[in-house]
């Protein structure tokens, strides 16, 4: 292009606070804010809390943005885009927040698409394609497919998270990109919001009919023609010669798709297109939103592939199996992943993986994952033995020397080989090659696996040589990262460990991109293969392509976005890698307390605050994925609600990012109140960020300042209130149902209205247990002792619980006992009344750790109870006493699971069960103990991969909880209702109470204890 062209503007018009107050603690201005509501359906939220969880995303950066609107249609965008036009406000698309180079965060307007504009408009399976939304999630489009077949073809790693906007601002792919491309091959066309608020549909376009429209002087869509028109006339050669010959490029525009398909040189599946013919919604891919505005995406779709087969080749060293990479690719895989050293060690300290990881040989450094797709299990079991049956001759730890092809480079040399071929070993593979990620992220020390170099990609012939000069790098600076993922198209993910806390670490920083940058330009490879530019890579596209091809950029951005106002500072602006970083120098943290609990990591408590690094794994879609984790997000749709909200927000108050008291009343209701303790995330967080602890810390420090209310401390105290009401039963019961008696305990104690309290029973379990003389196992007979701990649910609400779990142990030859403990400490807990559940699991350890220590086992029915004395427990105390009753706890049917007692037993289960594990139990990994003995108890059962039920204990008494708990309930009564079985049982109190109302009947699901118990003959 001209050299005397003007120059674009370095990130828009800055605007100052004259203009617009949006950048003061109070943006609830009338007048930005009123013009955009009287022009939207949409909601538009500028308040501080909304701003602030719209400030980051999955990357290590952090910007606060002017407001977020959520549009519900393309009006509403055209509406945003015009006002903000006429008045330089920049504006940022936003999918679901799940990039990792920090474009989904800037001073704009945010629009969040995934709110409202989140439909599968339409699916042609006869044409292979879909017609969809920009806030669709991947994964439910996918789901939409599966029944015919098909599927989106790229497969980001958090596709049931990310939506198809965001894969086509980023140009996503994924792990099988060696078979589908990049997004940019399946994007048919676009609806599109220009700079100017006129909506285009971008498709295919002669370039004829562009350079008839083009005009440099005319409107906004002949201006955009005439730029298109110079590059292919002016800089189409430069294009060749610079860009990467990779599969894996998504740094820049995507100019070389335009040529490529103006050339009739671009393969769009086997065929190439046209020549002349260009499709403009291609240029919008890897765009990061700075082009223009997706409204609507026309994709095409691909088959899912009939089977596959997996092999997992060991090597003695990252370079050995880099060495591999290129004569692997000769065999046609649909995938190759490498894991290092670092992410074997990780996961080798897993539970899941450490016995897949310890059948690796002695002394194995890497492995790669080889997947083929094939037509049958014949032909992938071929495929994989023609990859073996290529590796060097000898036996799996020696090779022949003298063999021909060794030093030519066309042989694989693995030290051994492992195969899978069913899916659940297939799914083994791939989840160990998962699993070090994680606890990768699960740092707590200042120090953090960032992700800014994290996906450089190089031409796979010269994998070695890179992962050997980046080494290098990583000595010179005094770090050390770990290298996986996508070898086979030359993406190697890499997250150094640095403290960008510290001076030095920004140091690290510099000098690790940049030297990056250079091995990349060396070895013919790109700056990003895979994440995008952002705020990240942004600044070494200049030296990846020359001062041509950037000012190319510019030029074409200009002609798009004339006042720069769209995203900018990307792919060709001014962001700098230091700046806007969450973490820095300048960053402090200041809890304004002394933790209560145990925190055992780094950092402790500030460590836990700080973990989320922002994937959006709480934002799941509970209709694809299931799980545990998030319930109130499901529910709620909103942000704030999500883990990430929540961890975002608690961090910003504790390092004054945010203007809010994390004691208040104002704070306490919007961000923590509505997590309901679940502790899903402390399992499927991929960090492990430990919400429930995290605001039983907080709130007992609210407690500590402001006092509890009265509802708080009767609910903590729920054991004593049991007792009162036991002994007053059937009064107690009676008085709960006096006309009024609802009504008045709302406005008294803000209980809800519309739910009836707990059933006393005058006999309790206790009460039973000893009018019956105690354990009917004579104790020269038993094969076991096992110490009933009596919880306050069990022994007085649902004493039938217990004794069928009394009947179930003896009749496996166990002696049961009943424990004096009654009270674990949960409920005072879970509502952060920390120095009472320390009194309560201290009394416990003094009652339980005798029992233990002469050989006895603690078993409780109820699940939360007794993951408290499982894991919760420790939070307090860290002696070894403690420790002992931790490790020999157990829910009931966890008991019967682990010792294999139902083996004992003589059973005849009969019918179809449908099973609501505890989320507690889910969190800590035990809810699959009681589908394996209602199993082989005779039973169908289709166990549920379900979220709390949103009782959550206390949590669904409470009034302004009401409607939480129920919209939670609504998403377990959809899956029950479609579950196969034809009756509930669920083992939580709570969980029972609330699947109690789904049919209107008011009758409890029986404690799966129970169905055993009617089993035993």
């Amino acid at each position: 292009m001209s050299s005397d062209s003007p120059a674009p503007p370095d990130g828009g018009p800055d605007l100052t606070d004259a203009d617009y107050d949006y950048r003061s603690d109070d943006v609830r201005q009338p007048g930005l804010v009123a013009d955009l509501e009287e022009r939207l359906d949409g909601d538009v939220r500028f308040d501080t809390y909304s701003r602030q969880l719209y400030a980051t995303d999955a990357s290590a950066y952090q910007q606060l943005p002017i407001g977020v609107v959520f549009p519900r249609h393309t009006d509403d965008v055209a509406a945003t885009m015009t006002y903000c036009a006429d008045n330089e406000i920049p504006v940022l698309p936003r999918g679901g927040g799940t990039s990792l180079a920090g474009q989904t965060v800037n001073e704009a307007v945010v629009l969040d698409f995934t709110r409202y504009m989140n439909d599968l408009v339409d699916l042609d399976p006869d044409a292979r394609e879909a017609t969809v939304e920009p806030g669709c999630i991947l994964a439910n489009l996918n789901q939409a497919a599966a029944p015919h077949g098909l599927k989106f073809g790229p497969d980001p790693a958090w596709r049931d998270k990310s939506a198809i906007g965001g894969a086509i601002g980023n140009n996503s792919t994924g792990s099988h990109s060696l078979k589908y491309g990049k997004t940019d091959a399946y994007v048919e066309s676009c609806e599109v919001v220009l700079a100017d608020g006129s909506v285009e549909t971008f498709g295919e376009i002669r370039v004829e009919e562009m350079r008839a429209a083009a005009d440099p002087d005319g409107d906004l869509l002949a201006r955009i023609y005439a730029a298109l028109v110079e590059i292919l006339d002016e800089e189409a050669d430069e294009v060749t010669a610079r860009y990467p010959e990779m599969k894996r490029n998504v740094s820049g525009y995507n100019l070389d798709v335009l040529v490529q398909e103006a050339r009739g040189e671009w393969a769009d599946g086997d065929d190439p297109g046209e020549e002349g013919v260009v499709n403009l919604a291609r240029l919008l891919c890897g765009s990061e939103g700075t082009l223009g505005i997706v409204t609507e995406a026309t994709v095409s779709l691909v088959e899912v592939p009939e089977t596959k087969a997996v092999a997992l080749l060991t090597y003695d060293s990252l370079n050995e199996a880099m060495d591999d990479v290129a004569p692997i690719l000769e065999h046609d895989p649909a995938a190759v992943e490498v894991m290092d050293d670092t992410l074997l060690d990780l996961a080798r300290e897993t539970t899941e993986f450490g016995d897949v990881v310890g059948l690796l040989p002695d002394g194995t450094d890497s492995v790669l994952l080889v997947e083929f797709y094939a037509e049958s299990d014949d032909d992938g079991r071929q495929k994989v033995a023609d990859l073996l049956a290529d590796r060097r001759p000898g036996t799996d730890t020696e090779f022949d020397p003298s063999d021909d092809r060794v030093d030519s480079g066309e042989t694989v040399r693995a030290r051994a080989a492992m195969e899978a071929h069913d899916e659940q070993r297939r799914a083994t593979f791939w989840k160990m090659r998962k699993s070090g990620l994680p606890i990768l992220l699960g740092r707590t020390s200042d120090a953090k696996h960032i992700s800014f170099i994290e996906d450089c990609a190089v031409p796979p012939e010269h994998l070695s040589a890179y992962v050997e000069d980046f080494q290098e790098i990583l000595e010179e600076v005094g770090t050390f990262a770990s290298f996986y993922a996508h070898a086979g198209p030359g993406v190697l993910h890499v997250r150094p460990l640095v403290n960008t806390k510290s001076l030095e670490g920004m140091e690290q920083l510099e000098a690790i991109a940049e030297g990056a940058t250079d091995l990349v330009v060396k070895y013919g490879g790109s700056v990003s293969g895979e994440h995008g530019d952002g705020r990240a890579r942004t600044q070494w596209n200049r030296k990846l392509y020359g001062d041509d091809l950037w000012n190319t950029f510019r030029d074409l951005k200009t002609a798009f976005d004339p006042d720069w106002l769209l995203n900018p500072g990307n792919v060709c602006g001014d962001h700098s890698l230091t700046e806007h970083l969450r973490f820095d120098p300048e960053y402090a943290f200041d809890a304004g307390f002394d933790p209560e609990l145990d925190w055992d990591n780094e950092n402790g408590f500030q460590g836990m605050t700080e973990l989320c690094h922002g994937c959006g794994g709480c934002r799941g879609e509970q209709d694809t994925t299931g799980g545990v984790m998030c319930p109130t997000y499901r529910a709620a749709d909103e942000e704030i609600q999500s883990t990430r909200g929540r961890a975002n927000l608690l961090r910003g108050a504790m390092s004054g990012d945010l203007p809010a008291d994390p004691f208040d009343e104002e704070f306490a209701s919007e961000v923590m109140d509505l997590c309901i303790g679940c502790k899903g995330c402390k399992r499927n967080c991929p960090s492990g960020v430990d919400m429930a602890k995290l605001k039983a810390e907080v709130a007992h420090e609210s407690h500590e300042r402001d006092g509890a209310s009265l509802r708080d401390r009767l609910f903590a105290n729920v054991n004593l209130l049991s007792r009162v009401g036991s002994a007053l039963a059937p009064l107690s019961n009676l008085a709960t149902r006096v006309p009024g008696s609802g009504v008045v305990g709302e406005k008294l104690l803000g209980i809800a209205s519309e739910r009836e309290l707990p059933t006393f029973h005058r006999e309790t379990l206790r009460d039973w247990f000893d009018a019956r003389g105690g354990s009917r196992v004579a104790a020269a007979d038993a094969e076991r002792v096992a110490v009933l701990v009596p919880d306050t649910y069990t022994n007085y609400n649902h004493p039938e619980a217990g004794k069928a779990a009394v009947g179930v142990l003896e009749a496996a030859g166990v002696r049961v006992e009943l424990a004096d403990v009654e009270d674990t400490g949960r409920p005072a807990y879970s509502l952060g009344f920390l120095d009472t559940a320390r009194e309560r699991t201290a009394a416990a350890v003094e009652d339980l750790a005798p029992r233990v220590e002469a050989g006895k086992d603690v078993v409780v029915v109820e699940p939360s109870e007794a993951v408290m004395l499982q894991s919760d427990l420790l939070d307090f105390h860290g002696d070894e006493r403690a420790a002992s009753v931790a490790a020999n706890s157990y829910g009931v049917l966890e008991y019967v699971d682990t010792f294999r007692l139902d083996e004992a037993m003589d059973l005849a289960g009969s019918g179809s069960l449908t099973y609501h594990g505890h989320c507690h139990q889910k969190a800590t990994k035990k809810d699959h103990h009681a589908v394996g003995v209602l199993r082989r108890a005779g039973y169908e059962v289709d166990p549920l991969d379900s979220t709390c039920c949103g009782m959550a204990g206390s949590f669904g008494y409470e009034a302004e909880h009401y409607s939480m708990s129920t919209a939670i309930a609504d998403i377990l009564f959809g899956q029950v209702d479609a579950s196969a079985g034809t009756e509930v049982t669920a083992p939580g109190a709570s969980c029972r109470s609330q699947l109690g109302h789904r049919d209107g009947t008011d009758e409890e699901p029986p404690h799966p204890v129970e169905k055993v118990a009617a089993a035993l003959q």
